[in-house]
C-alpha cells in the first residue's frame, strides 16, 4: 500500500514543485488507513495549504488507493 501511495504523491509532486513546493510521505497506517504527509517549501505554511492537501493530494491519494480514508499533514 506504501508504495501505491507513494507512486499517487508522485503525480502531485510536478504541480507543487512548479509553485516552490513539495510534499513527502512519512508514514502509512494501513490498518486504519491513514497517510501522514508534510508539505515543504513554500507549501509549507501556506494559506491555501489545507486546501491543496485536501482537494489536491487527498483527493487524488483516495482515488489511486481506496483504502485510504484521510491524510494529514505533519
Amino acid at each position: 500500500m506504501k508504495e501505491r501511495v507513494q507512486e499517487a504523491i508522485d503525480k502531485v509532486r510536478p504541480g507543487l514543485q512548479a509553485d516552490g513546493g513539495d510534499v513527502v510521505l512519512v508514514d502509512v497506517d494501513e490498518q486504519q488507513g491513514i497517510v501522514k504527509v508534510k508539505l515543504t517549501g513554500s507549501c509549507q505554511g501556506c494559506p491555501f495549504a489545507t486546501i491543496t492537501l485536501t482537494e489536491g493530494i487527498e483527493k487524488i491519494i483516495k482515488a489511486e488507493v481506496p483504502e485510504v480514508k484521510r491524510v494529514v499533514a505533519v
